[in-house]
């Protein structure tokens, strides 16, 4: 399996999906706060600062790299306010929510099988 800069090579692409359909979603949610991220929008609408403050040490530039990158592959929403300051809001979208039971399901196995249960 071969990714490259542009994505999923069609050879490989063509002759194991079912291999590609995972790395697909794997490139979708990689990332060490795209998890927490979808987690914490699950239920509303958030404020940047507010995702901020939940994630807490997360520099300003690796957010908006996350945030950026989620909104390109149509997870999330970002509804900007021509206010000042300036008001920018995130919701997932309809194929953000159909990510959700992944995360329950890691949720699940976590609380299953981690030290800290």
């Amino acid at each position: 399996m071969k990714v490259c800069n542009d994505g999923f090579e069609q050879k490989f692409m063509d002759e194991k999906r079912y291999m590609y359909a995972i790395a697909f979603t794997q490139n979708v949610l990689s990332g060490r706060w795209k998890y927490f991220i979808l987690w914490y929008l699950k239920n509303e609408t958030r404020r940047y600062s507010d995702i901020k403050k939940f994630l807490g040490n997360l520099s300003q530039g690796s957010l908006t790299k996350q945030l950026k990158e989620l909104e390109n592959d149509g997870v999330i929403q970002r509804e900007v306010y021509p206010e000042v300051p300036l008001w920018v809001e995130y919701s997932l979208t309809d194929k953000g929510e159909k990510l959700l039971p992944i995360l329950e399901k890691m949720e699940e196995f976590g609380n299953l099988y981690s030290d800290k249960s």
